[in-house]
C-alpha cells in the first residue's frame, strides 16, 4: 500500500489546504516587498511611505476573499457564465480604445480612480474558462471542426489585445490554450501543425510590421544585450541595472530598505514588471531561492489538482490557470535575469497592481473549486 501523501490524498469534497496557504503567502510576501522597494523613494520625495503598501495589501484582502468564494464554488456551475464572461471581455477589449487610459505608449486600461483595471488580465481567466467549458462538453473527443472553432474563438480577443498593445498576455493566451488542447485530446500532429502555424505568424508579423517598432526592439536588445545601438540602450539599461540589483544582494542580501539600485530608483518599473530585483538586491540568493520554492511549490499544487480533476472540464481548467501561472513566473523572473525578453507581465502575486493581484487570486480560486471534485492518487 502506497503511502498516503497529505497535500495529495484526501477525502472527497476537501479543499488543497497547502496550496490556500502558499496563495496567501505569496500574496502577504508581496505586499511586504512592495513596500520594501518603494519606502525609502516615497520619504525622499516627501510622500506617504506606505502608500504602495496600503494598496496592495488592500488588493490582496480583497483578492483573498474572492478567491475563497469562488474556491466554495463547483466549478460546474460556471458553465453558464462562460459564453457571457467570454463576450464581456470582448466587449471590454474594444471599449478600452475608446474609454480607456494609456500609459508608456500603450492603451490597456480603465481609469477607475482608485484602481486601473487592464481587462486583458481578465480576459486570459475567460478565455480559459470558456476553452474548459467547450472541451469538457465533448465527451467523444475533440474532432477537427471543433479545434477550428476554439480557435476562432481565442484569434478575436488576441488581436484585440495585440493592437493595444499587449504582446505578452498574447502569449500566455496561445500557451494555455496550445496546453489545454494537449489535455483535451487533441491529436499530437495537429498540436506539430498548430506549432509550425504559429511559428510562421509570428515571423510574417515581423516582417509585415504587425508588431510595434518597441516590440521588436526589445527581442533585438534580448539577444545581443551588448549592441551599441543606441536605439537599443533604454532596454538594455533596464535590463543591466536590473541583473546589477540582483547581483549586489550577493548570499544574504543588504537587509530590507537598504540596497543602492533600489533606494536610488535605478531600476525604473521596480515596483511592478521588476520586483524581482528588489528582492534580489535586498534579500540576496537564500531570500530569492526562497521565494522562488514557494512559487514553485504553488505551480506543483496547480499541476496537482488538474492531473487528478476527475473529468475533462476540471483538468483543463487546472492546467490552464497553472500555465498563466507558471509561465507568468518564468517570464517576469527570467526578463529581469536577462535570460527572457522584456516584456509587461508581472510578477504573480509579487508586483504591484490591483487588476493582477485580482486576476491571480481568481485563477487560484478556480483551480481549489477544482480541488474539491477530485479523484485519489
Amino acid at each position: 500500500m502506497k503511502t498516503l501523501d497529505l497535500f495529495t490524498r484526501r477525502s472527497n469534497d476537501a479543499i488543497d489546504y497547502g496550496l490556500v496557504a502558499g496563495l496567501i503567502s505569496l500574496g502577504l510576501m508581496g505586499s511586504f516587498f512592495v513596500y520594501s522597494a518603494t519606502r525609502t523613494r516615497m520619504l525622499l520625495a516627501g510622500y506617504n511611505p506606505q502608500y504602495y503598501f496600503e494598496r496592495q495589501f488592500g488588493f490582496v484582502i480583497f483578492g483573498i476573499l474572492v478567491m475563497l468564494v469562488m474556491a466554495r464554488i463547483d466549478y460546474h456551475q460556471l458553465e453558464v457564465l462562460a459564453t457571457p464572461l467570454y463576450a464581456g471581455c470582448v466587449i471590454a477589449l474594444m471599449g478600452v480604445f475608446v474609454l480607456g487610459s494609456s500609459a508608456l505608449g500603450a492603451q490597456r486600461w480603465y481609469n477607475l480612480g482608485i484602481i486601473q483595471i487592464q481587462p486583458s488580465e481578465f480576459t486570459v481567466l475567460a478565455i480559459i474558462l470558456a476553452v474548459a467549458t467547450f472541451c469538457g462538453r465533448r465527451v467523444e473527443g475533440l474532432r477537427m471542426y471543433d479545434v477550428m472553432r476554439l480557435l476562432s474563438m481565442v484569434l478575436l480577443p488576441i488581436g484585440l489585445i495585440i493592437v493595444q498593445p499587449d504582446l505578452g498576455t498574447s502569449l500566455i493566451i496561445l500557451l494555455a490554450l496550445f496546453g489545454m488542447m494537449v489535455i483535451a485530446g487533441v491529436p499530437p500532429r495537429f498540436m506539430s501543425f498548430l506549432t509550425v502555424a504559429g511559428i510562421l505568424s509570428v515571423l510574417g508579423a515581423v516582417y509585415f510590421d504587425v508588431l510595434r517598432k518597441y516590440q521588436v526592439d526589445r527581442f533585438v536588445a534580448f539577444l545581443n544585450q551588448k549592441s551599441s545601438n543606441s536605439l537599443m540602450q533604454p532596454i538594455i539599461y533596464q535590463v543591466a541595472n536590473a541583473k546589477t540589483a540582483i547581483g549586489a544582494g550577493g548570499l544574504f542580501g543588504n537587509g530590507a530598505f537598504h540596497g543602492m539600485q533600489t533606494n536610488l530608483g535605478y531600476v525604473p518599473e521596480q515596483s511592478t514588471d521588476f520586483i524581482f530585483t528588489a528582492v534580489g538586491e535586498q534579500f540576496g540568493l537564500v531570500g530569492s531561492s526562497l521565494l522562488i520554492l514557494l512559487l514553485a511549490f504553488v505551480g506543483w499544487r496547480m499541476w496537482v489538482v488538474g492531473r487528478s480533476a476527475r473529468d475533462t472540464m476540471g483538468r483543463v481548467l487546472a492546467i490552464g490557470a497553472f500555465i498563466f501561472f507558471s509561465f507568468s513566473c518564468f517570464e517576469n523572473i527570467g526578463m529581469t535575469m536577462g535570460i527572457m525578453p522584456v516584456t509587461g507581465i508581472p510578477l504573480p502575486f509579487i508586483s504591484y497592481g490591483g487588476s493582477a493581484v485580482l486576476v491571480f487570486y481568481m485563477a487560484g480560486g478556480l483551480v481549489l473549486s477544482v480541488s474539491r471534485k477530485r479523484v485519489g492518487l
